[in-house]
């Protein structure tokens, strides 16, 4: 399910070298500004600091090439400073053409040595290229967050799919494509499912999508959520991190589901539950947060209230139908303010949909606060320790170990200020004695 096109061709500050490409980024002169936006960063993320200094010591990174596709970002960049300082050779790219602050791509070319492909809001021929461009210089690991990289490596680049060790996927959306590919059995290479652990979607997905999301909107729009009515398309851990904080901003909640076990969980909480076509005759805004698409389709825009807000918090632009708005709007003005394009039906009803569709955190924000994906990118990270310290992974679609689930929380709790009971031996004893039936 690839990217689809952006609207603006790329004017990229770019360095090739022989035949190969070193990199491409906007414009070198925004480094300052990107360096001091990445170490605003890494004060709020002191568990990866920590690992950083930690691969800096034993050097377990030594002889990987590691290739990332993932949101180019302060956050991301100090990851990718991780994983340099454990001694891999880092590249990276955009995993989607919106999400690259430029500064910060900059800052890493000139200040950390790492090559990045990446140019924010690049059109479709250039996304592609700059995922070429890092699978060219034959990663050993890849990091990916969508698996778009991982699809290429399966279609254009499968000779170099058997030096690959092992990729880790970020996303939902990542996960359900590779899963698929596992069952089909045309996976390829072994895959880590970041996203499924623990430290990474109980606290990203969850308080990270839920707040940045809102971030997103309020930016664009500066709509006040007290007394709105917001529609939110799903309740996994994502929609339920967005309803619970547009609730606890006074928004007025309903969520739409397919799973009955969600649904009743959604109603559980106090939040009201119903169809889309029904949600769709009420609601001030609407955000999808389900992986799948057209969870927002034609038969929903012609229900919507004049004025309605449209947004999309899953990692494709597919879960709003883009395509359809744009082939039977009467009008379209686009930017009608930064990051907001109006169209206008056929009923004469406006509606508004908020960064062309894409991911709305990212598209119109900065993305998850540093403090959550401190708990992500350490995860990442380690998982990438484990894959190159280990042996050879078998091919399929493997759990990060528990171990780096433990040690992530204990190092964030720590960091937090926060201390908790342990087990004495009496009670661990007395559980195993229960485990065992003895």
């Amino acid at each position: 399910m690839p990217i689809t096109a952006g609207k603006r061709k790329a004017l990229p500050h770019a360095r090739v070298s022989g035949s190969k490409q070193e990199y491409d980024v906007h414009d070198l002169g925004l480094a300052g500004a990107g360096k001091r936006r990445i170490e605003w960063a890494e004060r709020q993320m002191p568990v990866l600091k920590s690992i950083r200094d930690k691969f800096h010591a034993d050097q377990s990174l030594k002889g990987q090439r590691l290739g990332a596709c993932l949101h180019i970002t302060c956050e991301t960049a100090n990851l990718l400073r991780a994983l340099k300082a454990g001694g891999a050779e880092v590249f990276a790219c955009a995993s989607n053409p919106l999400s690259t602050q430029d500064d910060v791509a900059a800052a890493l070319v000139e200040h950390y040595g790492i090559p990045v492909f990446a140019v924010h809001d690049e059109d479709r021929d250039t996304y592609y290229n700059h995922l070429r461009a890092v699978l060219e210089r034959n990663p050993t690991i890849t990091m990916d967050d969508g698996a778009d990289l991982v699809s290429l490596l399966h279609t254009e680049y499968r000779a170099h799919a058997s030096s690959v060790r092992a990729s880790m996927e970020e996303t939902t959306t990542g996960v359900i494509r590779l899963r698929a590919m596992e069952k089909d059995r045309a996976l390829k290479i072994a895959v880590v499912a970041v996203n499924d652990a623990e430290t990474k979607h109980f606290f990203d997905n969850r308080y990270g999508t839920g707040q940045s999301t809102l971030d997103g909107i309020i930016r664009a729009t500066g709509v006040l959520l007290a007394g709105s009515v917001m529609v939110v398309g799903g309740f996994g851990w994502c929609g339920r991190g967005i309803a619970t904080r547009a609730r606890g901003m006074g928004a007025d909640v309903i969520v739409t589901e397919v799973n009955p076990i969600r649904a009743l969980e959604a109603a559980m909480e106090g939040f009201r539950v119903m169809r889309m076509d029904e949600a769709a005759r009420v609601g001030d805004i609407f955000v999808s947060a389900t992986g799948d698409k057209h969870v927002l389709s034609s038969q929903h825009f012609t229900l919507m209230k004049d004025g309605a807000i449209l947004c999309n918090s899953g990692h494709f632009d597919v879960e709003i139908d883009m395509a359809y708005l744009n082939d039977t709007a009467k009008k379209v003005e686009r930017n009608v303010t930064n990051h907001v394009d109006a169209y206008v039906l056929s009923t004469g009803r406006t509606l508004y949909v908020l960064g062309q569709g894409r991911l709305v955190n990212l598209a119109c924000a900065e993305g998850h606060p540093a403090q959550v994906m401190d708990m992500s990118f350490a995860t990442q990270a380690l998982a990438a320790q484990w894959v190159a310290t280990s042996a050879q992974l078998p091919i399929k679609v493997h759990a990060v170990p528990r171990e780096i689930e433990d040690e992530v929380s204990t190092l964030k709790l720590a960091a937090m200020g926060i201390k908790i009971d342990t087990l004495t031996k009496e009670q661990k004893k007395y559980l195993e004695s229960w485990e065992t039936g003895t």
